[in-house]
């Protein structure tokens, strides 16, 4: 039986190791090689060609959810399966629609994970099932609320989450790795498409309709 081959990406070694030695040690999976970056982790891929790559999204430089298009470039034929401690629905709908054939988060389970890489491998896609759970209930919302997040760009909702945790421009430029004046871009834009006057409504907003999805 041909091995499904395998890079992760993930600025965690404990993580990434953990990974591979369970995937090493299973007779379906050869792991090829494994990044704490995303700018590493393209080259990887564009080199090795693997079936998946194991893509966390939280990065530092370029995150997972940019690095997705350039896999996709780089490796067409390799599948991108996005891992991630946010178990927001909204994360997932961008992985996706950014070409990643699967989601998971890293509340799933190891057999979840081995049941995710086999469906995918085989052409399916995988959304875990924290994630399922919390799109029933997004499905049960606000449509309103729901038309204008699908709007924003991933940036544009971990602004939001920053914003909502009470950090100031400068505290998220910081955190973000980007200028003040990009943080008061992002500011403007999602007021602007949501339809909001100031960051104090616009925290009242999410913490009224965002229902667990920032």
């Amino acid at each position: 039986m041909k091995k499904i081959t395998i890079v992760i990406i993930d600025d965690h070694t404990l993580i990434r190791e953990t990974w591979g030695f369970i995937l090493d040690n299973d007779s379906r999976f050869s792991v090829l090689a494994q990044s704490g970056n995303a700018e590493e982790g393209i080259e990887l891929c564009k080199q090795l060609r693997p079936h998946i790559v194991i893509l966390d999204i939280n990065l530092p430089g370029m995150n997972g959810m940019d690095a997705v298009p350039l896999i996709r470039k780089f490796a067409p034929t390799t599948k991108i399966v996005g891992l991630s401690m946010h178990s927001q629905p909204a994360y997932a709908k961008k992985m996706i629609q950014n070409g990643a054939a699967g989601y998971l988060t890293k509340n799933s389970t190891q057999q979840e994970m081995l049941e995710a890489l086999i469906d995918i491998e085989e052409g399916k896609k995988y959304v875990c099932t924290e994630i399922k759970d919390m799109l029933a209930k997004e499905m049960l919302h606000d449509e309103e609320f729901q038309g204008g997040l699908h709007k924003l760009s991933f940036r544009e909702i971990e602004m939001i989450r920053l914003i909502r945790e009470g950090f100031s421009s400068k505290e998220i430029a910081q955190k973000a790795s980007i200028s003040v004046k990009t943080v008061e871009v992002h500011r403007y834009n999602i007021l602007k498409k949501l339809g909001l006057k100031n960051a104090a409504a616009l925290v009242d907003y999410v913490n009224k309709n965002a229902f667990g999805v920032i």
